[in-house]
């Protein structure tokens, strides 16, 4: 029989202890150590002489029910065992309510569906009370492909904006729905644990939040009765005991939801597990400790451990969303599906500024600025970046700034962020901003190096951040509920937005009137770039906002708004660490050289913006070698910066590297042949080449250059730069370009630039760039009067061709020292049209490959 109160049991069970076996009872009770919890004090139980007195003093002790499974445990070490199984029967039944009639059931999952539906709106982050956006009308899809759970080395946002722009072109078109994660496979089997991969702030929480949404709307996943949200932020908050019918509970409009009716079928139940990397529960535990019985009161941390390893209703389905870096995940649980989310395409960027903006002109106005300055276009690819670009341009709006002076660089970007959060304070609340900002960025940086994102009431007071008014605008509060009583929480809006804090803590002046405890982090820089340099690559994105508030111009922003002053006294460890750090200096072939080997240099300088510690930066460098990197526009603009600032470059070598671009070069290549030479030296057509900025940024160098851009995915699209190079270059000295498919259109414009009088060029390598025969008839050996070696190795030239340059190579005025031609597919009458040739020619080289 069910009762009304758990007391009512366990008052029950003492009272069919007889005298002897009560006292033995109360003496254990003493001094076991039941799940971490205190020990019963003796000299209570000493007064509780009788069974009453002692449920009353147990259950006062602790909650009802763990009072039941502490008298559970005890009733079994005294031999009571038969007690035990009947108060633990009698527990079971309690539990577990009588099933409500069908149409009851029927009625409740119309009622929790509505109640989910009420309850996905969004508050835009930092709205003001009582804003509320609908998710329905800020949502815009992001594009969804299917993939298998890999690591990435890189920082996560970062690393997605090159993995997006990699392959968006590719698979944009072959992108699959939300509707498809859960749908059967080739070999009709359905997948139960099916993870969405995606990198912080990418939109896997606005997603899973739509999914909500669609299946309370009856729009998706209709094969499920019953759809419940986890976040993980509340798991790591609930620190008592529960079971996994009170998690559900906790899921549902009103106190008594049917739950042995959702406990029925679990093959009907889909949780939604949202941000598994913010658990900081150990999933490596032994099978013994789990639990299968959803009733069973455990700690939540084997309760949930229980569900994710499907010892907990294994017929039940998963969603679950983490960052792709993450590999806790892979320990203890296999997902039978993946899916990753890559952002927004070109077309979900625009039409989420049109969405975010309620003036229409404003967002016509606003994005076609940010599509103009390629930089902040490329950040929009992942949606936390966009919202804050959105964000700020709207602030800029409505003041009537001029959008052309919104900062290019990330760093500026969350400056402005931070700026725009700070003018809605009082000029009374602005008096202590900077003491409270001290105080969030030692929180920052602390918490940073722990790995920890999500802040308790402890370490908001630890950190002594209690302003109550001016807290709200930079931490987002969460209310929890921890066994009987609610607590909050605490959270930047994003990891991103903690790691700029974090790095600004490592610039603030010291004024002594933050904390100033034994524990508190550390401004050692030299320690921070160090690990960086070394394990921590998570670090990218906090070393990259310290050399951007170092800036002239963003520093005296911060000063002015906040009243905090930045000592640039840093720019010398910066400045060591980047000629000496494994990530940049470079020798190479045992040459006595240093070059720059790591793209990652060229972000920080770019985010520092200043154009004398650039210089003096690089001037240690000669060259810079760069290796399998798929280049972002994003990219191709930082590295066009530092090329233009390199003091003495004489290098640059690039191999199997790709330029990304979002027109396609196929359609280019095609267009080429329709084209004249003037309009394929159109400024129009050479911006749509993929290395356009970088061929513009070696126009002209400060001393003698080599270039190899070797197995670069270059076609003949790409050769209208490089003979404006060519021609306009007069340091040019060397072009490798071994291994892209530039064929016969791409070597008449290269010939364009090599005939130019201005051309310097010395050396060219076009070693198996699919050269045929009529390539040969467009070389102007005779007209280029700089050219000294000539690279034509694996082409299949044949005899006409060959044939050909040998005409050519004849000319008094052909100064070429040097062939490379390929050995076989020529005629014994060719090799003797060439051993002829070099007699003619006796300082003419020819070497062949084999």
């Amino acid at each position: 029989m069910a009762r009304e109160n758990t007391k009512d049991f366990l008052l029950e069970a003492l009272e069919d202890l007889t005298l002897d076996t009560s006292e033995k009872f109360k003496y254990k009770s003493s001094y076991i150590d039941y799940d971490g919890m205190a020990n019963l004090s003796k000299h209570l139980l000493k007064k509780a002489n009788n069974p009453v007195k002692l449920a009353d003093y147990m259950c006062a002790h602790c909650e009802a029910d763990l009072a039941v499974d502490v008298a559970i445990y005890v009733l079994k070490q005294i031999n009571q065992r038969d007690t035990a199984a009947k108060l633990r029967q009698e527990k079971g039944k309690a539990l577990r309510p009588s099933p409500p009639p069908a149409s009851s059931v029927q009625d409740y999952k119309m009622k929790y569906r509505e109640h989910v539906q009420k309850n996905h709106w969004i508050k835009d982050m930092n709205a003001r009370i009582g804003e509320m956006v609908t998710l329905n009308s800020r949502y815009i899809r992001l594009v969804l492909v299917s993939g298998h759970c890999r690591k990435k080395k890189e920082h996560e946002i970062m690393a997605v904006g090159r993995r997006h722009a990699e392959i968006m072109q590719e698979q944009v078109n072959s992108s699959i729905a939300i509707s498809d994660l859960l749908k059967p496979d080739r070999h009709r089997q359905t997948p139960k644990t099916v993870v969405i991969l995606g990198a912080a702030g990418i939109g896997k929480t606005m997603t899973v939040r739509k999914i909500m949404l669609d299946w309370a709307s009856e729009r998706l996943y209709i094969q499920f009765d019953y759809v419940f949200y986890i976040h993980c932020r509340q798991g790591n908050l609930l620190t008592g005991r529960g079971s996994m019918a009170d998690m559900i509970s906790k899921c549902c409009p009103s106190d008594n939801p049917p739950l042995l009716e959702i406990l029925r079928r679990p093959e009907k139940l889909l949780f939604v597990i949202d941000g598994f990397d913010e658990l900081r529960f150990c999933l490596d535990r032994p099978q013994n400790d789990l639990c299968s019985d959803p009733w069973e009161m455990k700690p939540v941390e084997i309760t949930l451990s229980s569900l994710f390893r499907k010892i907990l209703l294994p017929e039940c389905s998963l969603l679950i969303t983490r960052p792709a870096a993450l590999q806790k995940l892979e320990q203890r649980l296999v997902c039978e599906r993946c899916a990753e989310i890559l952002g927004f395409s070109a077309a979900d960027r625009e039409e989420y500024f049109h969405k975010f903006f309620e003036n229409k002109e404003e967002g016509k106005k606003s994005f076609q600025f940010v599509k103009g300055n390629e930089m902040v276009f490329t950040m929009c690819l992942v949606p936390i970046m966009c919202w804050i670009i959105c964000t700020v341009m709207k602030q800029e709006l409505e003041n009537g700034e001029d959008l052309a002076q919104t900062a290019r660089t990330t760093t500026g970007i969350y400056l402005l962020y931070v700026s725009s959060l700070l003018k809605s304070l009082s000029s009374k609340l602005k008096q202590n901003l900077h003491i409270i900002l001290k105080r969030l960025c030692c929180l920052a940086a602390d918490r940073i190096w722990k790995q920890r994102v999500l802040f308790e009431e402890e370490a908001i007071n630890e950190f002594l951040l209690n302003q109550r008014d001016t807290l709200p605008l930079f931490l987002n509060e969460s209310t929890f509920q921890k066994g009987i009583v609610c607590g909050s929480a605490y959270s930047f809006i994003h990891v991103s937005v903690q790691e700029f804090f974090a790095s600004l803590f490592y610039v603030l002046e010291d004024d002594g009137e933050t904390r100033d405890k034994q524990e508190d982090p550390k401004k050692d820089v030299k320690k921070l770039l160090e690990i960086y340099g070394n394990s921590r690559h998570d670090f990218m994105l906090t070393v990259q906002f310290l050399f951007g508030l170092l800036n002239k111009e963003q520093r005296n922003a911060l000063e002015k708004e906040t009243g905090c002053k930045i000592s640039p006294e840093i720019k010398e460890e910066l400045l060591m660490w980047l000629q000496t750090s494994q990530k940049t200096a470079l020798a190479v072939n045992a040459e006595k050289r240093a070059v720059i080997h790591d793209l990652e240099a060229c972000h920080c300088l770019y985010e520092i913006q200043d154009e004398g510690f650039v210089k003096t930066a690089l001037g240690y460098f000669t060259g810079l070698y760069l290796q399998d990197i798929n280049f972002t526009q994003l990219d191709q603009i930082i590295l066009s910066f530092s090329i233009k600032k390199w003091p003495k470059l004489e290098s640059l070598d690039m191999g199997y590297c790709s330029f990304i671009t979002e027109d396609h070069v196929e359609y280019l290549d095609q267009q080429l042949a329709k084209l004249s030479y003037l309009e394929k030296q159109s400024r129009i057509y050479l911006k749509q080449s993929p290395i356009y900025l970088l061929c513009q940024s070696l126009k002209n160098p400060n001393c003698t250059l080599k270039v190899r851009l070797e197995w670069c995915k270059l076609t003949a699209a790409c050769c209208g730069v490089l003979a404006t190079m060519l021609s306009t270059s007069q340091c040019l000295m060397e072009l490798r370009l071994r291994g892209n498919a530039l064929g016969h259109p791409g070597v008449q414009l290269l010939c364009e630039g090599l005939k130019h009088p201005t051309c310097s060029l010395q050396r060219l390598g076009l070693w198996g760039c699919s050269l045929t025969d009529a390539c040969c008839g467009d070389l102007v050996l005779s007209t280029n009067q700089t050219l000294l070696e000539l690279g034509l190795g694996a082409n299949a030239l044949g005899d006409a061709g060959v044939h050909l340059l040998c005409e050519k190579l004849k000319h008094s005025a052909c100064h070429l020292k040097e062939l490379q031609l390929s050995k076989y597919g020529l005629s014994e009458e060719t090799h003797q049209e060439l051993a002829h040739l070099k007699k003619i020619k006796p300082t003419l080289k020819i070497g062949y490959i084999f």
